[in-house]
């Protein structure tokens, strides 16, 4: 396509662009037909560049050499890399020559340095969208995507009469992203749900999490609830990771009877909260933290739910803090989670984490079920 239109150009145009050093290689590649892919773009960017190259001189009020600096922009948002160095060709000869038919003043050294920056910026981005294989800012609407994908599975799904649930996840800075992600299932009879903590925090520990949150939620529900975590230990074990650990706390409530058991793999403690006594009670389930070694081991905890009862799973973001002892920790939750008391614990629980967690930089999230 773009060697054809080359062709069509008249011979003395043809002859003048491979006199100019600077087009030369240009010239050679639209000979070749090597940019189709960008062509589009591409010729609509040079375009603009030399519109404004050859406008600046005779109207500087409308057309400024320092406007091609939006083209470069475009070019990092729109070009391979190849494609861009070719727009950038364009650009540096159409600065050359508002510099001489203006004088060298006026085409200054802070116009120039300018347009280096944005054209080493747009290198960069133009790199990372070829490696992504996406065009424009579809790389960032994936990501968009993604998250939207964990927050769905951080939704708890509608529970029976009788049961009532809320969850907060909060992510380390204000990201969309962070390492602690919650699964859940449902089947009117059974409720299961997992909260993870991935090693790390925010986007470093993002990715990790939005993978692992497909896994776990697939095999959540599909197993016997006794085979969950050594599964969990079994995939991460396949991964061969090197960025550290995962740790989870599983819980399995049946819906009819109250009956539930929790297990841990090195997650802080399940609390259980006695209506009729008014007190918490931290559960004794332990177990190792999953993708350390093979053989997943932990101690289980069984219980049952009451009218009036309910369940608090936390990751260590709320409790944990440096050179403070856990168990401090954790009796500070249970005192700011005992103001929910009164009104079923359904509201003020998002503005109590967002203020726990004011003072930490850490990724926290909260899970709290109960029978009404």
């Amino acid at each position: 396509m773009l060697s054809r239109l080359v062709q069509l150009l008249p011979p003395r145009v043809r002859r003048f662009l491979r006199r100019i050093p600077v087009l030369v290689r240009l010239y050679q590649w639209l000979q070749r037909g090597q940019l189709t892919r960008d062509r589009n773009a591409l010729i609509a960017l040079i375009t603009v560049t030399v519109v404004i190259g050859i406008s600046a001189p005779a109207s500087q009020t409308w057309f400024s050499p320092s406007a091609v600096v939006l083209t470069v922009l475009a070019g990092g948002l729109m070009l391979r890399v190849r494609s861009l160095g070719v727009l950038l060709g364009v650009v540096a000869a159409a600065l050359l020559y508002d510099a001489i038919a203006m004088g060298f003043s006026r085409v200054g050294p802070g116009v120039i340095a300018t347009i280096i920056v944005t054209a080493v910026l747009a290198t960069v981005l133009a790199r990372s969208r070829e490696q992504l294989g996406v065009k424009g800012l579809r790389g960032e609407q994936m990501l968009l995507e993604l998250r939207d994908r964990l927050r769905r599975h951080g939704e708890m799904p509608n529970l029976p009469p009788g049961w009532d649930s809320t969850v907060v996840l909060l992510q380390a800075g204000g990201s969309s992203f962070g390492g602690d992600f919650f699964v859940s299932v449902c089947d009117e009879q059974t409720l299961e749900v997992a909260l993870v903590d991935v090693s790390g925090k925010g986007v470093d520990a993002g990715t990790r999490a939005l993978m692992l949150s497909g896994a776990f939620g697939g095999l959540l529900g599909s197993l016997e609830s006794e085979r969950f975590l050594p599964a969990c230990n079994a995939y991460l074990q396949r991964q061969r990771w090197d960025e550290g650990f995962v740790t989870a706390v599983h819980l399995t409530i049946d819906l009819e009877t109250g009956e539930y058991t929790v297990e841990s793999a090195g997650h802080p403690p399940a609390v259980q909260f006695n209506a009729g006594s008014g007190t918490w009670r931290v559960s004794s389930a332990k177990g190792v933290v999953l993708g350390v070694v093979p053989e997943m081991s932990s101690e289980p905890e069984s219980g049952v739910l009451g009218p009036g009862d309910a369940l608090l799973l936390y990751t260590d973001g709320l409790v944990e803090a440096p050179g403070r002892d856990l168990d401090a920790g954790i009796d500070r939750l249970l005192g700011a989670v005992e103001s929910l008391v009164p009104s079923g614990f359904k509201e003020g629980a998002t503005e109590l984490v967002t203020e726990m967690a004011a003072a930490r930089d850490d990724d926290c999230a909260l899970v709290l079920i109960w029978r009404k």
